[in-house]
């Protein structure tokens, strides 16, 4: 099979540590900076409240101590349909504060088809401080919709990006849970044709891992 060569956009994301390790704990990948072509619409949000503050011997307990392990948060069917050929083990990112933020990473290139994906755990104070974290990336990430029924609150948005006329399209998932955030990032890409992932696809799949991702935090926790 001939073998393309790939956009240095996403040559660097093929080694996911050296990109991702200059946040400090990999976050998300992919170029944002990009006016979304393609977004999710906006469905029922849901918030939730910030809990008046109190006297630390009466405070509440946080409802998350630690990150779950991101390489076992997605069900190895859900890996193997999202991105083909990819080892259902995943790579964990180093983090600089494992027990705080953790991410795991799954990449192929299958044929012609290229997908990324990447879930992330952030776990904070409070759930007030996850609220202000949660709607400080959603201010960063214009042009998407909620997602209901997943955490307290749930975005989505998808982007479009073109480099040497090759499309790539990416789509982000934040979630607040009680005290954490999770974070899932999906693209994709096909040498072949030079087109992008329709953006309905990416925007489910994305949703698809983020659903997965919290139900993992919940376990761990409950099993805890």
């Amino acid at each position: 099979m001939r073998q393309l060569p790939l956009p240095l956009a996403l040559t660097a994301r093929l080694s996911p540590v050296a990109v991702l390790a200059v946040a400090g704990w990999a976050l998300t990948s992919g170029p944002y900076a990009a006016t979304p072509a393609t977004a999710h619409q906006p469905e029922q949000r849901t918030t939730d409240e910030a809990s008046p503050s109190t006297p630390s011997s009466t405070a509440v307990p946080k409802a998350y101590a630690a990150a779950p392990a991101p390489c076992g948060s997605v069900p190895k069917a859900t890996v193997t349909s999202l991105v083909p050929g990819a080892k259902p083990a995943g790579k964990e990112i180093p983090s600089t504060d494992p027990k705080l933020r953790r991410t795991c990473s799954w990449n192929a290139l299958k044929g012609y088809d290229y997908r990324w994906l990447d879930v992330s755990y952030e776990i904070t104070e409070s759930s007030n401080a996850a609220q202000k974290a949660y709607e400080k990336r959603v201010s960063e990430k214009s042009g998407g919709g909620d997602v209901p029924g997943v955490g307290d609150s749930g975005y989505s948005v998808v982007n479009l990006t073109a480099e040497d006329k090759q499309e790539t399209r990416e789509g982000v998932v934040v979630v607040h849970a009680a005290n954490a955030l999770v974070i899932v990032t999906y693209n994709g890409s096909d040498f072949e044709t030079k087109k992008a992932p329709a953006a309905d696809e990416i925007n489910k799949g994305a949703i698809k891992a983020a659903k997965a991702a919290v139900s993992a935090l919940q376990d761990a926790t409950a099993k805890s």
